[in-house]
């Protein structure tokens, strides 16, 4: 079951992050992958219907998928710290606190994205040793991603993708501890802004 975690971890990473030029060549070798390393058969049935979605879709169509999903909508943003603390200023100190697990778990992060990028932090996780910071990490990207899970439509491709992580890689976190994340957030003052927002 460890091994299963630990390739989901890297599959869902890789689906979750910006569908660039290759990804949909790279998809099918991903899959190709993943369904020779998982062990668990229910898994990989669960897998397979999963990516199946993404099969069907081409490059142009996942780009746009991707963009509409996680880029236009705050509630299914792709940023950690951003659902944990909205527009606050403690979320400044809350990267660096994640650089620096990184950093002490003996790895450098070499994307340009913002430390918090989620994709970013679950393939941390499928090669970080065991440690309190890890399992903290776990719990908080559970979290996050049970909200992101429940502002997207039924319909949308991702959700299978992340309901597996859900269901077998991180804690499945509760209604209150959701809501608790919900009450912790600051959101921007948005009243005088001049021109309409994007993000909902």
């Amino acid at each position: 079951m460890k091994q299963d975690k630990r390739i989901l971890l890297i599959g869902a990473s890789r689906i979750l992050s910006y569908p660039s030029e290759d990804f949909k060549k790279n998809l099918k070798e991903l899959n190709q992958l993943v369904e020779e390393s998982l062990e668990s058969q229910k898994i990989k049935a669960e897998w397979k219907n999963a990516f199946l979605s993404f099969s069907v879709l081409n490059q142009q169509e996942i780009q746009e998928l991707y963009v509409s999903t996680f880029d236009l909508r705050a509630k299914t943003g792709l940023y950690l710290t951003a659902h944990e603390l909205g527009d606050s200023t403690k979320r400044g100190a809350a990267l660096i606190r994640l650089q620096n697990i990184i950093k002490q778990a003996g790895y450098e992060r070499e994307d340009k994205e913002l430390v918090d990028y989620i994709p970013l932090l679950l393939e941390f996780l499928a090669v970080a040793p065991p440690t309190e910071d890890k399992e903290r990490l776990e719990k908080r990207l559970g979290v996050a991603m049970k909200r992101i899970v429940s502002n997207l439509d039924l319909g949308n491709p991702y959700i299978g993708i992340l309901k597996l992580l859900l269901d077998h890689v991180l804690p499945n976190p509760t209604k209150s501890e959701v809501e608790q994340l919900e009450n912790n957030r600051e959101e921007a003052d948005l009243e005088e802004l001049p021109y309409p927002i994007m993000y909902q």
